[in-house]
């Protein structure tokens, strides 16, 4: 059997195993959250280091990119953590988000009937979803990318890609020293509520983007909206529900109630693959997904 273990700094009250078979394969797929302990991270990796198969880096990632072709940035501190590895191959879900994410807004528009065109969208953070954007911009959305409102708390949204690949040119090199906990909600950071944004929200009819990042601001009450995500449990489910939100879309499929977060998915594809990350492109993770059957979860909720 396979196994796959992504380690997480955010919530272990996220954490969830499970054992699906892909390719005539069993893998063993487990989520554990540190609860923004970065000690008890590296300690997880050295424990299972040749242990798994292959490992997902959760709750940060360890590259950022400037753009869909743009310059790839290293971030210090995630670097530091995984030193500790010496065996087992690692993934942060970077290699396969962008292209995903891109692929999974067209597979809704082609295979449903929810129309994107004249539809407003909101991402939140676009610097860690070029791909997810670029889809609902293809799609004929209206835009509005929020990474100086929800990144920097400077109430100015942007609405042109290339303001945000300036952005990205400009505060990248700097952000890749800035600590974690800086960059991603970690621990219980994932469960505190800031309602200081709450009108980009109602202005648009589609939010896309990081669950943990879009519940942090999200108002109460969002009826009729559609949200584009990952990484949700049952109870992050109900939530929605209770919000009146009509559509949820996430790029990776459900497995047993949960949604894993993209390096966990990434992990199983490069698990069952037989090959090292490095050897993968992003058009041999869309053929592994098609021959497996996985498919974005796309559930109506009211």
């Amino acid at each position: 059997m396979k196994k796959v273990l992504g380690v997480s700094l955010g919530s272990s009250t996220r954490d969830h195993k499970v054992v699906i078979e892909a390719l005539g394969e069993k893998v063993e797929v487990e989520r554990r959250g540190t609860d923004g302990d970065v000690k008890k991270m590296e300690q997880i990796f050295e424990e299972y280091d040749g242990k798994v198969d292959v490992f997902g880096l959760g709750g940060t990632d360890l590259y950022l990119y400037s753009g869909p072709k743009g310059k790839r940035y290293t971030i210090k501190e995630s670097e530091k953590i995984v030193r500790v590895i010496k065996k087992t191959p690692l993934v942060d879900g970077t290699g396969i988000k962008y292209i995903l994410e891109k692929n999974v807004v067209k597979y809704v528009a082609t295979h449903t009937d929810i129309v994107f065109k004249g539809k407003r969208a909101l991402v939140p953070i676009t610097v860690d979803r070029f791909g997810l954007a670029e889809g609902l911009m293809e799609e004929g959305c209206e835009m509005t990318f929020g990474d100086l409102i929800f990144s920097l708390h400077i109430p100015i949204p942007l609405h042109s890609f290339k303001s945000i690949e300036i952005l990205a040119r400009l505060l990248l090199p700097i952000l890749a020293y800035v600590p974690i906990k800086y960059l991603y909600p970690t621990g219980k950071k994932q469960e505190e509520v800031n309602l200081k944004y709450v009108k980009y929200f109602q202005d648009s009819d589609i939010i896309g983007g990081d669950y943990l990042v879009i519940s942090q601001y999200m108002p109460p009450a969002l009826p009729g909206k559609i949200i584009i995500t990952n990484t949700v449990t049952p109870s992050n489910v109900e939530e929605l529900k209770r919000r009146g939100l009509s559509y949820l879309i996430t790029t990776t499929p459900e497995l047993e109630g949960r949604s894993f977060g993209t390096n966990v998915f990434q992990a199983i594809l490069v698990a069952v693959s037989g090959k090292a990350p490095e050897e993968l492109e992003p058009d041999d993770y869309l053929e592994l997904i098609e021959k497996i059957g996985f498919k974005p979860r796309i559930e109506k909720l009211n």
